[in-house]
């Protein structure tokens, strides 16, 4: 049974098939995946946040998959991930950070096999229409500096003053013309999460 009381599910998709005048080929790719959710502590303090924890291992696991099959990859070809929360007027950053660090990056990583490096995140208070930054960060190796980036979303409805808005994004590769030197995608080892 699902833990998270979800209103919406909005997907996102972002292809770029040339910058500067110059062709992307092949294009980059990043996909999102959103749960607008009921907060189940609007309004209240709650000294335990034990259940937004089962919320973020439940959201993590299907927004990841969301976002590689949106892509149309294997989870082994997903290259870089993030997540990012907005929680409304009527709840708290801490809520924010229930969902997405004790237990949302586990089954993430599953979705997109692996994932040495940690998730990059973001999380704020915002209200309804306002933007999220999901920051992306290379799966297997944070130095792999072509891969720091990130997707905005927005949901023009959300998030209302007792939902929190969750957002993962994962991409098949990293930003359209990449040239700041660093460790490449293809050298990367994925051992220790930096290289």
């Amino acid at each position: 049974m699902s833990e998270a009381r979800i209103r919406k599910l909005v997907l996102f998709i972002d292809e770029t098939h040339t910058e500067m005048g110059k062709a992307v080929s092949p294009p980059t790719r990043r996909a999102a995946a959103v749960a607008v959710i009921e907060n189940p502590f609007a309004s209240t303090y709650q000294e335990d946040l034990e259940s937004l924890m089962v919320i973020g291992e439940e959201l993590g696991a299907m927004l990841g998959k969301r976002c590689v099959d949106l892509l149309g990859i294997s989870p082994a070809d997903a290259q870089s991930y993030g997540k990012a929360a907005m929680v409304g007027e009527n709840g708290e950053l801490e809520h924010a950070a229930a969902i997405l660090h004790p237990r949302l990056g586990k089954p993430l990583r599953a979705a997109v096999e692996k994932g040495a490096a940690l998730v990059a995140s973001n999380k704020k208070m915002g209200s309804m229409g306002q933007p999220l930054d999901v920051p992306l960060g290379h799966k297997e190796a944070a130095y792999v500096r072509s891969h720091f980036d990130g997707m905005e979303v927005r949901v023009n409805d959300a998030p209302r003053a007792n939902e929190i808005m969750v957002a993962v994004a994962v991409t098949d590769s990293g930003r359209p013309l990449p040239r700041v030197g660093g460790l490449t995608h293809e050298d990367a080892l994925g051992k220790d999460g930096l290289r």
